[in-house]
């Protein structure tokens, strides 16, 4: 897969253009972006379960899955969420104003937006941007990954090309996400696009599952966004259908391999992060106790904290583990490494070199590994360390 996040310049799928220019809600860099797919696509979407949905969140959820699709529209700044009846009609006047520009009903429109809560857009920037956001559409993702970001060090994307029974297709992801990291449906706002042929039904399954080990497993801080989206966008522009069950298996694994991407690149990019976290429970007989205790650790400030001051205060680990229920039982005869280290097995700790474990913790990336010892199911987490720049950017980002 190619580039990635930081790196500019990462090319779409046949069939999609994509732009972001400023329309002054920022003061220098892109505000608002689109990408356009030149013919109807089939959409599929997940969307946030924080019942503080944001005024795009509800329009979207009323049109997808859909096979119309020609554009989705995001804006940066301003979330639109607890903006009430005012909060919907400028939403609406958003979508109108891209829909008169592509020249197609407001319908085949879809909108995002991230940035302060209960804030108003303000639409008297945004619409007159319409026509040159179009007409600078071009086949690159740059300015649409930079205008989405919010307090995002780096623009976030990835491409691959997979090659099925028919020919090859593309597959382009991009995402953004650094606070307010907690999802429970998908991404802070993620978008992966490609020129395969899918159907309404298969994109909208699709989606769903790959969320659930890509995106659903991070936290930064374990609050869930108003705005929290992702999108499957197919446009078939290749022509090529997915047409054997190697085709499904190859072009699955890698719209969630780019998912695990965008998804780590986001908890590494989380806010005053200085480490990626990866904790992976295995020898699990609960799948959903399993994702749910990996996800556990990575949320919890003690954790998180010992991890930034590179300090191996295993029993922190095992605590919280307990505290999201992994049984006695499994507690009693599991092993724990922290960078590949041995730390505690069978019940009890293990001596180790803790000079040599605080060098390892040094690493930007930072590994967990936990083994119950109980079952055949594996679940992996990805978070970051709390610092004290997470507490300065949250004090001044409104």
């Amino acid at each position: 897969m190619t580039p990635g996040p930081g790196v500019r310049r990462t090319p779409l799928p046949r069939g999609f253009l994509a732009s972001g220019v400023n329309c002054g809600v920022r003061r220098y860099r892109p505000d608002i972006g689109i990408l356009i797919s030149e013919v109807p696509a089939v959409v599929a979407g997940v969307f946030t379960l924080n019942e503080c949905k944001a005024a795009p969140v509800r329009y979207c959820q009323q049109l997808l899955p859909a096979d119309n699709i020609l554009a989705i529209l995001t804006n940066s700044g301003q979330a639109n969420a607890a903006t009430g009846a005012e909060g919907i009609e400028k939403n609406m006047m958003m979508v109108s104003a891209a829909a008169k520009s592509l020249k197609c009903e407001a319908s085949q429109v879809l909108v995002a937006s991230t940035g302060v809560i209960g804030v108003q857009l303000d639409i008297e920037k945004i619409l007159p941007s319409m026509s040159e956001l179009v007409e600078r559409a071009n086949d690159s993702t740059e300015s649409f990954a930079t205008a989405i970001l919010t307090t995002d060090l780096v623009p976030k994307t990835v491409t691959a090309e997979v090659e099925l029974s028919m020919g090859v297709v593309r597959i382009t992801g991009i995402s953004k996400g650094s606070g307010m990291i907690h999802p429970n449906m998908a991404t802070m706002l993620g978008y992966i696009l490609t020129d395969a042929k899918l159907t309404k039904v298969y994109a909208a399954d699709l989606i769903k599952r790959t969320t659930d080990v890509s995106f659903n497993m991070i936290s930064v801080d374990g609050d869930s966004s108003t705005n929290d989206c992702c999108f499957l966008m197919a446009n078939g522009a290749s022509k090529i259908e997915i047409k054997t069950p190697e085709d499904q298996e190859k072009f699955e694994s890698a719209v969630i391999e780019i998912s695990i991407f965008l998804a780590k690149s986001i908890a590494a990019d989380g806010e005053g992060a200085t480490k990626l976290i990866e904790v992976e429970i295995k020898g699990s007989d609960n799948l959903l106790l399993a994702k749910k205790a990996a996800r556990g650790v990575t949320l919890s400030p003690l954790i998180k904290t010992a991890i930034h001051g590179e300090d191996s205060n295993w029993g922190r680990i095992l605590a919280r583990l307990g505290a999201e229920q992994v049984p006695s039982e499994q507690l009693d005869k599991l092993t724990l490494r922290l960078q590949d280290v041995l730390l505690f097995e069978n019940g009890q700790p293990v001596v180790f070199n803790k000079s040599d474990v605080k060098a390892l913790l040094k690493s930007a990336q930072v590994k967990i590994e936990i083994d119950l010892k109980s079952g055949p199911f594996t679940a992996t987490a990805w978070g970051c360390d709390l610092s004290r720049k997470y507490v300065e950017i949250n004090t001044e980002y409104s």
